[in-house]
């Protein structure tokens, strides 16, 4: 797959929908192939909680894989003026917090249902961070409820701060979405 296939892609996409862009760069991350859009309409692009951006994203996808005859979807991940960053910085800083609540209790605990890229940020981000290496990631649930579940790698280690038991059964495992922002994830 060549980054000009998905630049000029992407950039007959645009046009055709009248959205309006200054510039596209394609760069990659690991097996993620990252394309940022820089616009003055980077609103139209994104779409009401990233809408049009997935849609597009989806399309590109759809019309590389065609051109390119891949037997599956590249992992293309679009991008405008940052948003799709920030969102992504978003989850891990809600993963970190979570990860300190899982350090002082002992306790096991949800992050609010997202789709798969972003659980997968948060695995990755768990996985590679030096400070959470005592802290683990596991998904559950089914399709738009599935969720990461933070805990202890060893679950046997005894709880640094002792809670009342009512206090525990309502923290553990329950996702607090407005407390963390993530209500409105978009991949």
């Amino acid at each position: 797959m060549t980054d000009s296939i998905i630049s000029e892609t992407l950039t007959a996409l645009l046009q055709e929908l009248n959205l309006p862009f200054a510039s596209i760069k394609v760069s990659k991350e690991d097996d993620i192939t990252r394309v940022d859009i820089e616009s003055s309409s980077a609103s139209r692009i994104i779409g009401w909680h990233g809408e049009t951006l997935n849609s597009i994203q989806h399309i590109l996808k759809a019309i590389v894989r065609s051109k390119e005859n891949l037997e599956r979807s590249p992992f293309i991940v679009l991008d405008v003026d940052g948003y799709r960053r920030a969102q992504e910085i978003k989850v891990q800083n809600s993963a970190q917090k979570k990860a300190d609540f899982v350090r002082r209790t002992g306790n096991r605990v949800a992050l609010p249902p997202m789709s798969p890229y972003f659980r997968r940020i948060v695995h990755l981000f768990v996985a590679s961070a030096k400070d959470m290496q005592d802290i683990t990631t596991e998904s559950s649930g089914e399709g738009d409820y599935r969720q990461i579940i933070l805990r202890l790698k060893d679950e046997s280690a005894p709880k640094k701060e002792e809670k009342p038991a009512a206090a525990e059964q309502s923290e553990e495992l329950s996702p607090v979405i407005e407390e963390d922002g993530l209500g409105n994830l978009d991949i």
